[in-house]
């Protein structure tokens, strides 16, 4: 299917929830035994909200919290954040436009197990705000034992974020990320010890993580930095600049402009090399 998504003119749809269901229902023609699922999941629904928040209770639903408690749980958070919704669309342009492998936004929506546990996260973070923490704890290990991702519910993730594959990101509880962040698989934010209080990275806007990539400690990743694959960053990385190697030292000030949409991972050696 080529990379290319038709938009339903239609001013009072946003054009994500007009051009998934438009998606939503070619496939449904060309391949109908994926109809009644397709269905299900997105074409009986009138608004994005109400596709995740079935998509999310179907996925995580178990003996102990059925589907419909949770679908109710997730519902009440959009209710009551509709910024959750919104970054949750943010999201879904962020897989479609950097990862070549996706053909729309479907894909992400049924599938791509970074997307789901990201957008649980997004409801287990306005719980822990709403000081339910039993419940986003409750979130957090479903999403880690389905999908191999464990998000911490106190953890900030801006909006437009990507992860890449998903499996082995660990995003410790005082982490804080930027908006148009993009990790791959077997990224971790997280401490250097048993220390308590504020210890884990903060990561700013339009950042590239690696996959691989260990960032440990209460220390800031630029805007617009790049954190090379099986990198071991223990110290602050400034704005625009390329870190690599175990431990992690600058080869390259200024990197590429947005390497989070570029997702460029090459290097330019010799450029800049330092420790940090």
């Amino acid at each position: 299917m080529a990379k290319h998504l038709e938009v339903v003119d239609d001013a009072s749809t946003p054009p994500v929830w007009a051009a998934l269901r438009n998606q939503a229902q070619h496939i449904a023609l060309v391949e109908p035994n994926l109809a009644s699922l397709l269905n299900a999941v997105i074409l009986r629904h009138a608004h994005l909200r109400d596709a995740l928040s079935y998509q999310i209770a179907r996925k995580l639903g178990d003996q102990e919290l059925r589907a419909l408690s949770l679908r109710e749980v997730a519902q009440e958070a959009y209710e009551a954040d509709p910024s959750i919704v919104s970054k949750a669309e943010a999201d879904l342009r962020a897989v479609f436009e950097r990862d070549p492998a996706c053909k729309g936004y479907v894909q992400p929506l049924l599938y791509f197990k970074g997307f789901l546990a990201l957008q649980t996260h997004r409801i287990g973070h306005w719980l822990w705000r709403e000081g339910r923490e039993d419940m986003g704890f409750y979130l957090q290990s479903r999403v880690s034992e389905l999908f191999q991702l464990d998000i911490h519910p106190a953890a900030i993730i801006g909006r437009g974020a990507f992860f890449d594959h998903g499996t082995g990101i660990v995003i410790g509880e005082t982490a804080v990320i930027g908006d148009d962040v993009s990790m791959l698989h077997e990224v971790t934010l997280g401490g250097t010890g048993s220390e308590r209080g504020d210890r884990h990275p903060k990561v700013g806007k339009g950042v590239l993580l690696g996959a691989g990539a260990k960032v440990l400690g209460n220390i800031s990743i630029g805007d617009y930095a790049k954190v090379a694959a099986g990198s071991v960053v223990l110290k602050s990385v400034p704005a625009h600049c390329t870190a690599a190697g175990v431990p992690a030292r600058l080869i390259n000030c200024k990197t590429c402009p947005e390497p989070s949409k570029s997702m460029d991972q090459t290097l330019t050696e010799g450029a800049y090399d330092y420790v940090i």
